[in-house]
């Protein structure tokens, strides 16, 4: 399986919290040259990639009238994260939230913190006291959020020196492949943004015609609301939308089966519904066909809690024809985070195979 790893690996290394996704976005930046017409970030920072029509072996097309059909594709470039809210007279960084986070698997984690002065790495951990000298109920006793902090083993005055209120914090975890899935922080959202970028990549290495103009929007503060892809909807104005992101993957122990929404290895997921929005059911049935025709693994799916891009576009403006399509994942919001390598490929191949069919 050619999957292109070491891109996975450099976007889920990357630091980028909602609101500071610069850093992401250099990265995708860098390695869209070539693939896209124009690449433009918006006042928001959503990264805005767009591919003009392309005829017989893959020859942009030229002298069309009127503007071309659009299909958007949306990928979140943001992982949760922290931004440091206080640090105290001690020198230990205290945090705020942004985005989910189940605190249960805080505890004990190596962080980056990154400041202007360069990234420091430090230990994350509640207030309280060790197993060695806390008492039972103290033990039973699931922290909040805001009462983890950070130590960074320096003293407080060079804390105060080169940490400000305000820099991000992000899990400091590396992927890892780990038999037949990969494993890291931020596969939620990289993972998609990394399809955005292998399909287009596919296509072109295809030379595959396409009716639509293709866009692919990276976006911002997906985790705190969806805030990049509804600006970013409203600009581009799709005629299509397609948002693309990670989906629950509960195929593991102490959950039962009528609960597990995908199951791993079982092919990309065609996405029905969530609580922010309802796939355009034609649309499911045309990517659907376009799956059985080319034996691509494929299951439906269906996320009772949590929301994604794709509701944004179909209620931009006056909205937009929208679908999901996701890729089931283990442990999300997590530092083990851990996707199927057979499903990657499997949403890219259907997306390389249902673009160009588009008109």
């Amino acid at each position: 399986m050619g999957l292109n790893v070491e891109l996975m690996r450099r976007l889920c290394e990357t630091p980028g919290i909602p609101g500071r996704e610069e850093r992401v976005r250099a990265v995708i930046q860098d390695e869209v040259k070539g693939l896209f017409d124009s690449v433009e970030a918006d006042a928001l920072g959503n990264l805005i990639c767009r591919r003009s029509p392309r005829g017989a072996n893959g020859v942009k097309t030229k002298g069309t009238k009127g503007e071309p059909k659009r299909v958007m594709l949306a990928a979140h470039m943001d992982e949760i994260g922290f931004y440091v809210r206080h640090i105290d007279d001690n020198g230990f960084v205290w945090l705020n939230p942004a985005g989910g986070f189940d605190t249960r698997n805080l505890f004990s984690r190596r962080v980056l913190v990154c400041t202007p002065n360069g990234d420091r790495v430090g230990v994350m951990n509640p207030g309280g006291r060790p197993i060695h000298i806390s008492g039972d109920e103290e033990r039973k006793k699931v922290p909040e959020a805001k009462e983890f902090f950070v130590d960074l083993g320096i003293p407080v005055a060079k804390v105060k020196k080169e940490v400000r209120i305000g820099d991000m914090v992000v899990m400091h975890e590396p992927l890892e492949e780990v038999g037949e899935k990969l494993v890291s922080k931020a596969l939620d959202n990289r993972f998609a943004c990394w399809l955005g970028i292998e399909a287009v990549r596919a296509i072109d290495k295809a030379k595959s015609a396409h009716a639509m103009e293709i866009v692919v929007a990276f976006t911002v503060q997906e985790e705190v609301g969806l805030r990049g892809a509804r600006t970013a909807a409203v600009a581009v104005r799709p005629d299509i939308g397609v948002g693309l992101d990670v989906s629950l993957a509960c195929d593991t122990p102490g959950v039962p089966r009528e609960e597990s929404v995908t199951v791993q290895g079982e092919g990309v997921g065609l996405h029905v519904m969530d609580s922010s929005f309802i796939s355009d059911h034609a649309l499911l049935e045309e990517v659907e066909q376009i799956a059985k025709k080319k034996r691509i693994k494929h299951q439906r799916t269906i996320l009772a809690r949590g929301g994604q891009d794709g509701a944004a576009l179909q209620q931009a403006m006056t909205g937009a024809r929208a679908i999901g399509l996701v890729v089931g994942t283990r442990y999300i919001h997590t530092v083990t985070e851990m996707i199927d390598k057979r499903d990657l490929q499997s949403a890219v191949d259907l997306l390389a195979a249902w673009l160009p069919t588009l008109k």
